[in-house]
């Protein structure tokens, strides 16, 4: 029992510092933040923006996010993978459920688990990460 409460207080934690990264995001509508974790260690982060060298700004002029706005999870898996690490096996804390489409770069990197704390409008991603077999867990923001 005392291993299940020690990875839900570390789950809570992660999660807390996903949503201070996510403060670092330009964008007005939402701000998302996410962290990958292996073997205890923050092996990588992101928040959603525009590319690297693109203007900091995530809305157009009628308040629509851009077509080219990358998602938290997207930033931090490339991100990773600039570095050299490895994501196989790793945690991803992410402030809100993620999106198909980066439901299917989890898929990919190797991530076996993840843990948000909002859900996003639309549930497809959460589905396709639990036909992957992926371990999924909301922590209630009102547990952070």
């Amino acid at each position: 029992m005392e291993n299940k409460s020690k990875q839900q207080l570390l789950d809570r934690r992660y999660l807390q510092m996903a949503g201070i990264w996510a403060q670092n995001s330009y964008c007005k509508r939402r701000k998302v933040g996410a962290l990958l974790v292996k073997d205890k260690m923050i092996i990588s982060d992101g928040y959603n923006g525009t590319p690297s060298g693109f203007e900091n700004e995530c809305e157009d002029e009628n308040n629509q996010t851009k077509s080219y706005v990358l998602h938290a999870e997207a930033n931090a898996i490339t991100k990773v993978a600039k570095s050299g690490n490895s994501s196989l096996g790793a945690t991803l804390y992410v402030t809100s459920s993620p999106c198909l489409e980066c439901s299917k770069l989890i898929i990919q990197a190797g991530i076996k688990r993840v843990v948000f704390s909002e859900n996003y409008r639309l549930e497809d991603g959460i589905n396709l990460l639990k036909r992957a077999n992926i371990e999924v867990e909301q922590v209630e923001a009102t547990d952070l």
